[in-house]
């Protein structure tokens, strides 16, 4: 995983301003865990993310490193009890948005603040909420989409193979069900870490 290839697979205006040390050492570990990233982010202004299948706490370490690793400028959101004190500032330093599941819309707020500061930004989701099995998946991702007019992205885990793959862009057809079918049937070309899971 040369230097060379990951700066030419995120745009310049969604790279992060991380230090040289941060990234090498992100793709270091990256590389020696026998993990790669393929595949190039578009040249989007804003994209949200979908990240399947979550089967696992090692996709949390997997995802942060390939954040790190492409020195991309990608927020994610994460249920607000991980977000311990002590440790806030780490996780927000790593593009951390909590979120309390008691109160959603506060969320939505959120993003809309952190998208009008910005001009180039990613935000990550993970759509099935857990990393346990479930049969409904969250929706938000849909809604951010939409009101930040951002285009939606698939990256997928695929443990067989140990890669990230940047995948392709999706369309909503603004039928919530249909489009969480197409994207489920999406992910069930991959399999994540425990695939009895998804």
């Amino acid at each position: 995983m040369t230097r060379k290839v990951i700066d030419d697979q995120v745009p310049l205006h969604l790279r992060a301003r991380r230090s040289r040390v941060t990234r090498y050492i992100a793709r270091a570990m990256l590389s020696a865990s026998g993990w790669k990233v393929s595949g190039s982010i578009p040249n989007e202004e804003r994209l949200v993310i979908v990240a399947a299948p979550h089967t696992s706490n090692w996709d949390w370490v997997i995802g942060m490193l390939t954040i790190l690793a492409l020195n991309a400028n990608i927020r994610w959101i994460g249920k607000s009890s991980i977000f311990k004190t002590g440790f806030v500032w780490f996780f927000k330093w790593l593009g951390g948005i909590p979120v309390d599941r008691n109160n959603p819309s506060s969320l939505i707020e959120r993003v809309k603040e952190i998208v009008s500061k910005e001009k180039g930004l990613m935000i990550g989701v993970a759509p099935e909420g857990s990393r346990q099995k479930v049969e409904r998946w969250k929706t938000g991702f849909l809604r951010i989409a939409e009101i930040t007019q951002s285009k939606i992205l698939l990256f997928s885990i695929d443990s067989p193979t140990k890669n990230i793959q940047i995948g392709k862009i999706f369309n909503p057809t603004d039928n919530t069900e249909e489009d969480l079918r197409l994207i489920k049937n999406y992910y069930k070309n991959y399999k994540g870490i425990n695939p009895s899971q998804f």
